[in-house]
């Protein structure tokens, strides 16, 4: 069993160092091409894409469950190790989305259009773009429903480096996209709509190919057992509710801030969604490597192993996302200017207050593996889907009562608060997740790290003439303090004898390559 626990964390390191190349080389290519964008099409034009998009991911709350579901099924099944029945699973998964395609199309091209063209906070002048954009972004849309039977499988075989090598593809397709964008002289807004079909395409094609050549599973035959569909959609159907609070609480309330805020503050959301989704990845890349194993773990019944990895993941998720997150949480404004340096009004707010939601949201990650590895969903998604989808009556009201935009992030904030004490005690209940050790080693830790880290870095920061001198030195100095707080503070001894160990075998393995 040691050698085997070995292998498992060999397995995650590697993972997550393929991820992290991944997501290095992302950050650089998204941060370029979100400010050439935002630049390209302006403050207005950004607002309106943004929104839209938005507006079609609304569609996403089927999607959404199903997407769980089927990676639910698809990583249990390769756990319990029976190849005739994970073919017949991933087949039906396939069908199934196939079919939640040509709804979704109906549904689009009826509900969608109308409400895109009767209750949209666009300009009139820009309606006919705005269909374009609307269609193609159907489009997409239905190509990425069509990935995600492959995607699953491609994570539950932890081929982490496919799944690397494919999102840095889509990130360089899309900065020749962008460059393209930059000097064309016509409707940039539609040209860009139209051109972001061709690597939703080409990843979808990608995807196919590799299943079916690598995994014997990914070869599709027609088999249609009532018994699994019946299991598949009720799994789908209970946790249609979390998805539905989420796309509620973040797309839903998109929509809500153009009807009353109009389309620039949607511009600073859409800059203040690209800065959460490069914060919220660094996390997810930590946490999808280790996913796998917490399913499997379970599957066969290993819960104390499946404990250590669900309270080391929400650690490390949460001091990964620290350690970049003090620095952007001090020097927003001087970030935004250099970044961007066309900054939409509110996006400093924003960025700060989401900032703080995601670390929040990053405690639970392994904790929702672990619930949806239980099967067991009925009453996690009534109570803590429930809670989140609070997010968008009460951000309603708030926006109808006329309060600042800023404030639907502070109710965010606090529902995640709400909803973290939830699942604590929902997984206690359940397989009886030691709650009073999460909060000593996993939450208390963390509010140590980020409290010290934000002081140490703070003062820097305040006693240092304001200049990009002063935001590079910051920025080093965080990444630096923090660091050294999570391994001496954050880390049990354990976990710092296993870092050193495979620091040496990096370096070893690189000497001798050396030689």
């Amino acid at each position: 069993m040691k050698d085997s626990c070995v292998d498992k964390n060999k397995r995650i390191v590697k993972n997550t160092i393929l991820l992290y190349v991944r997501m290095g080389i992302m950050i650089i290519i998204s941060l370029f091409t979100a400010r050439v964008i935002l630049n390209a099409l302006g403050v207005e034009d950004y607002g309106i894409y943004n929104v839209i998009g938005g507006l079609v991911s609304m569609f996403s709350i089927i999607s959404g469950s199903l997407s769980a579901a089927t990676s639910r099924f698809i990583t249990v099944g390769l756990g319990k190790g029976n190849p005739i029945e994970l073919r017949k699973t991933f087949s039906a998964t396939v069908s199934i989305h196939i079919l939640l395609a040509l709804i979704l199309v109906i549904l689009l091209e009826t509900i969608g259009v109308w409400f895109l063209n009767n209750h949209m906070n666009i300009p009139i002048e820009r309606m006919s773009a705005s269909n374009w954009v609307f269609q193609c972004s159907i489009g997409t849309f239905v190509l990425s429903i069509l990935c995600i039977p492959y995607n699953a499988s491609i994570i539950a075989h932890e081929k982490m480096s496919v799944f690397a090598f494919m999102a840095i593809f889509d990130a360089i397709f899309k900065l020749f996209i962008t460059i393209i964008l930059y000097y064309y002289g016509g409707d940039k807004l539609i040209l860009l709509a139209v051109l972001w079909l061709f690597p939703a395409l080409i990843t979808l094609l990608i995807y196919w190919s590799y299943c079916k050549r690598k995994f014997e599973e990914c070869h599709y035959i027609w088999d249609f057992e009532k018994v699994r569909y019946e299991k598949i959609f009720s799994f789908a159907g209970w946790n249609f509710i979390g998805a539905s609070s989420a796309i509620l609480r973040d797309q839903g309330v998109n929509i809500l801030l153009n009807i009353f805020c109009g389309p620039v503050v949607n511009a600073a959301r859409g800059v203040t969604t690209q800065i959460n989704s490069v914060v919220t990845q660094f996390a997810n890349n930590f946490t999808m490597a280790l996913n796998p194993q917490i399913m499997k773990s379970f599957a066969k019944g290993d819960l104390d192993y499946t404990f250590k990895l669900v309270f080391q993941g929400a650690r490390f998720s949460c001091y990964l996302l620290l350690l970049i997150s003090i620095p952007a949480l001090i020097t927003t404004k001087d970030f935004l200017i250099l970044w961007l340096n066309l900054v939409p009004e509110h996006t400093v707010i924003f960025v700060r207050l989401v900032l703080i939601y995601t670390i929040i949201e990053a405690m639970s990650f392994t904790m929702v593996t672990l619930m949806l590895a239980t099967g067991k969903i009925r009453n996690y998604q009534l109570i803590v889907g429930g809670c989140q989808m609070l997010n968008f009556p009460v951000a309603y009201l708030a926006l109808r009562l006329g309060m600042h935009p800023f404030v639907t992030y502070l109710i965010s904030i606090v529902i995640a608060l709400m909803c973290l004490v939830m699942r604590l005690i929902m997984l206690h209940k359940m397989v009886k997740l030691p709650v009073v050790i999460f909060l000593k080693s996993v939450t208390m830790n963390i509010l140590g790290v980020g409290v010290l880290s934000f002081i140490f870095s703070y003062l820097v920061y305040t006693n240092m003439t304001p200049g990009l001198i002063r935001f590079v030195c910051c920025v080093i100095f965080s990444l630096l303090v923090t660091g050294i707080i999570i391994y001496y503070i954050g880390c049990t001894p354990s976990e710092r004898k296993f870092m050193l160990i495979q620091v040496r075998n990096r370096l070893k393995h690189e000497n001798k390559q050396v030689n």
